[in-house]
Parts: structure tokens; C-alpha cells; sequence
């Protein structure tokens, strides 16, 4: 029987018992749902992203608070000085956040080789007696004053963005172990090395982790990204043993309650700290853990106070808290509308996922302590704004996604 455009029709069918009536749909044009969930979805992203960035970096301040007040009052005479340090660093690092977050993605990627070079010659003046500023026998910082830039943590941004760059434009090569895998490894190895002689061990790591996962990503054979995987091993292996300080933190880590009085004193007090917590927590700010027998409280050891003060309750919601970045991450590169955009997105989920893990392995003892910090949670002010930028730009990608959906529909 006829029927109406857009309407089902009726068709009679033999079989079985008698007949049977089945609608049967005719080649109306169906709505576009795939396009409006993709742009729903990436919208959710950012929305998604913005809040978890923001939770993180009040839960930070919050932390930083409890953690400093009596540093603070040893050596500035009043408990809130390093608390005032980390809210200014946290409105600049906010300022950066929603600057890239509405930067258009092409002027940033303008951006990677002036950002490249200027942070390399950075690197190389913090290593010029008089010109870096040393802090605990590392030398990572320049400035002057109160303010003080660290380059280290400049390069993950610089480093993401020519990772992104680069494998944009050559994966499509016939030849990745020449046009991919060598000048990887080439800037690779030239900014650890300067990383290294800072020393600063636990970022060396995070950039090679970024390296793989964008290669990864890109579709490099695997044989030759375990070759690289296993060089980088091999020659992390030579770096810890041929230093007698990394050499004994490696040992500590092995046995730290063998070493509770010297090289593994920190690890062994991070532990106590996290098992005094129990699962509800001592309570914020009341935690015998900030009046001097855990050192870098508000810095490396942050997350130490927050199992203390918080319990495995509090842990627990830290560690889920990055997970969820993490797969709001993956969501955005796979969703991005342009390759770099997506290579950029999983080289920054990349950086913060690890460099959270690795702070948190370290802290509870299933890593060596390598010194770096827990992103949006420790005290630091380079470390904050930059990872607020990069957390911009992972914004800025899902916004995009979510517009260029919409406009295509």
C-alpha cells in the first residue's frame, strides 16, 4: 500500500500461522545524531575539564595551607606566607589557563620552535654559576627575588608542542625510524641530558614517557619504539648508578626501612604519615605530619598529607580525580578535529597522567622519589602555571571539537 514520504508502510508476509503485518521503515531522512552527540560530547569535555582543573587547584591551596603553616612561621613569621605564594601563582596560572583556552590552536602552534630554543638556552643558563639559583643542592631555577621561573618545567609544554608538530607532519613517512624516531630521540636526549645536570631526574622520565605515547600513537613499529623504550632504560640505569646520590636513593627504595635514618628517612615518614591516616583521616590541618618530621610536606610530599589528614578516603579521591582527567583526555584527542590537535591532547594528558603517577608511586614507596610534583596539588608556581596552560589547551581542543561538530551540522 502507498504511503505517505517519511511515514512507515505496511507489508502483508506469508508464513507460519498466516499473515503478519510488519512496518517496514521507507529512506526518510533520519536526524543527524552522530553529529549532535559528538558535539555534546566534546562540550561535556571541556565543561568536564575546567571543573576537575579548578577542584584540583582549590583542593591544592586547601592542602598547601594545612601543610606550610608551620614552615611558614619557622621562616617568614607568619603561617600564611607560602599559603599568599600559592594563591598568586594560582590566579597567573588561571590567567594562562583561559588565555590558551581561547588562543586559536594555529597561533599556538606558531609557537613551537621560538618556545623550543628559548627554553633550551633557559635550561642552559640555570646550569652558569651565578645565574641559576640552587635550592637542596639542584640548581633549577632563574630569576630574581621572590620570582623565580623554572625552565624544567616550561620544556613539558615546549616539548609537547613539538612532539605534537612534528609527528603531524611526518607519520605519514614510509621511513618513521628516520623521519620520526631520530629527531625525537635527538631533542630528546639533548634537553634530558641539560635536565639532568640539574639534576631532575623525575621530569628526564616524564619527557620520555610523553615521547612514546605520541609515538605509540602515531603508529611506529613496535620493535623499534621498544628499542628506544629499552636505550632510555639502560641509560636511566647508568645516570642513577654513576651519581652516589641516586645511587643511594635507589638502594633506599629497595629496602627504604633499611635506610630510615638516611637516604630513606623520607620515604619511611611518608608512609607513617599515610598509615596514621587510617580511612577517615586525622582531620585538615591537624596533622603532626607538617611540624617538621616530613620533609617537603607542601611540595614532593603533598599527597603523604592527604592521606594523612584525609585518610584512604581522601587518597583515593586524588588518584580517581587524575584517572578521570585521563580519560576525559582521551576523549578529546579522539574526538579533536585536526591530527596536531589530537597528538597534542594525548601528549599533555600523557605528561599530567604520569607525572601524577610517578609523584605517587614515589610517595608511597612503589617508585623511587624522584622529586617532582603532584600537578595542581603541590606547592610550586611554575609547575602550576604551566600545567594550567597545557590544561587550556586541552580545553581549547574539546571547545573546538564542539563548534567544528556543530557547524559541519
Amino acid at each position: 500500500m502507498a504511503a505517505s514520504s517519511g511515514a512507515p508502510a505496511l507489508r502483508l508476509l506469508r508464513g507460519g500461522a498466516g499473515l503478519r503485518r510488519e512496518a517496514v521503515e521507507t529512506a526518510a531522512p533520519r536526524p543527524r545524531r552522530s553529529a549532535l552527540s559528538v558535539a555534546d560530547l566534546a562540550r561535556r569535555d571541556a565543561g568536564q575539564l575546567r571543573f576537575l582543573v579548578f577542584c584540583l587547584c582549590g583542593f591544592g591551596l586547601v592542602m598547601v595551607l594545612a601543610s606550610s603553616s608551620v614552615t611558614s612561621i619557622v621562616d617568614y613569621g607568619t603561617p600564611w606566607s607560602l599559603f599568599e605564594r600559592q594563591a598568586m601563582w594560582t590566579v597567573i596560572g588561571s590567567t594562562a589557563f583561559f588565555v590558551a583556552a581561547r588562543m586559536s590552536v594555529e597561533r599556538v602552534r606558531k609557537l613551537v620552535l621560538p618556545l623550543l630554543v628559548a627554553t633550551s638556552v633557559m635550561l642552559v643558563v640555570v646550569l652558569v654559576p651565578g645565574m641559576g639559583k640552587s635550592a637542596g643542592g639542584s640548581s633549577r631555577w632563574i630569576g630574581a627575588g621572590p620570582i623565580s621561573l623554572q625552565p624544567s618545567e616550561l620544556m613539558k609544554l615546549a616539548f609537547a608542542l613539538f612532539l605534537a608538530d612534528l609527528v603531524q607532519r611526518r607519520e605519514d613517512s614510509p621511513d618513521h625510524a628516520r623521519d620520526l624516531l631520530r629527531p625525537v630521540a635527538i631533542v630528546l636526549v639533548f634537553v634530558d641530558i641539560l635536565i639532568l645536570r640539574q639534576p631532575d631526574m623525575g621530569t628526564a622520565v616524564v619527557l620520555v614517557c610523553m615521547s612514546a605515547a605520541v609515538l605509540y600513537v602515531a603508529g611506529v613499529q613496535r620493535r623499534l619504539l621498544t628499542v628506544m623504550l629499552v636505550g632510555a632504560a639502560v641509560v636511566g640505569g647508568v645516570v642513577a648508578l654513576a651519581a652516589p646520590y641516586r645511587r643511594a636513593r635507589l638502594l633506599s627504595f629497595l629496602n627504604p626501612f633499611g635506610h630510615a635514618s638516611t637516604t630513606g628517612y623520607q620515604v619511611v615518614q611518608s608512609l607513617v604519615a599515610l598509615g596514621s591516616g587510617h580511612v577517615g583521616g586525622t582531620g585538615v590541618g591537624s596533622s603532626p605530619a607538617v611540624w617538621g618530621w616530613l620533609p617537603n610536606a607542601q611540595t614532593d610530599f603533598v599527597f603523604a598529607v592527604v592521606g594523612n589528614q584525609l585518610g584512604l578516603i581522601g587518597a583515593a579521591a586524588v588518584v580517581f580525580a587524575f584517572a578521570w582527567l585521563g580519560w576525559l583526555g582521551i576523549g578529546v584527542a579522539a574526538r579533536a578535529t585536526d591530527r596536531f590537535s589530537s597528538l597534542l591532547a594525548t601528549v599533555i594528558t600523557c605528561w599530567i597522567v604520569c607525572q601524577a603517577m610517578i609523584n605517587i608511586g614515589g610517595v608511597v614507596g612503589a617508585l623511587p622519589e624522584t622529586g617532582i610534583p603532584l600537578p595542581f596539588v603541590s606547592s610550586g608556581g611554575s609547575s602550576l602555571v604551566v600545567a594550567l596552560a597545557a590544561s587550556g589547551l586541552l580545553v581549547n581542543i574539546a571547545r573546538r571539537s564542539a563548534t567544528a561538530t556543530k557547524a559541519s551540522r
